[in-house]
């Protein structure tokens, strides 16, 4: 059972899976699903103080080798190309929405590495991406409970 919160823990902290893999892993573990959403929005939210602690400390002493700083403004590039209609249309909003629509590279890492790149007020970008994670939460939660239950009727036995 232990494992079953650790395993959650560890995917709704990881950038791929965030709460979009933590929620649906442990409601299929029969992890309760109040108890799945509170826990994976919990953690996934932090994000934003890993993304921020490793922008402001990490990456200007990684930033003198080659490999990382190509790496690094390929990932400017496409962020900025994704958040800048967003952001720059609809500010604070623009970015909670970016956050909780719950598809990969969508989530609290990118957004709170959006926030950094447009220079956005920190309490203003953690309010915005908090929001977004916590109504992503609630819509992976909705839709894999409907799902679950759509799925066992469609195949008179539930195939999760």
């Amino acid at each position: 059972v232990y494992m079953d919160y650790f395993w959650t823990i560890i995917l709704s902290l990881a950038p791929i899976s965030e709460l979009r893999g933590g929620i649906p892993f442990a409601i299929q573990k029969g992890i309760h699903p109040i108890v799945s959403y509170f826990l994976c929005v919990g953690v996934n939210m932090l994000a934003f103080p890993i993304t921020y602690l490793f922008l402001e400390f990490l990456h200007p002493l990684f930033s003198k080798w080659k490999f990382y700083e190509k790496l690094f403004d390929k990932l400017v590039v496409r962020t900025r190309n994704k958040l800048e209609k967003n952001i720059s249309k609809w500010g604070f909003w623009g970015l909670m929405i970016f956050v909780m629509i719950p598809l990969p590279v969508t989530g609290a890492y990118t957004g709170s590495f959006g926030a950094w790149l447009f220079n956005i007020e920190k309490r203003k970008a953690f309010m915005s991406v908090s929001l977004g994670v916590a109504i992503a939460g609630v819509i992976v939660t909705l839709a894999f409970l409907f799902g679950k239950e759509t799925f066992g009727i469609l195949f008179k036995e539930n195939p999760f």
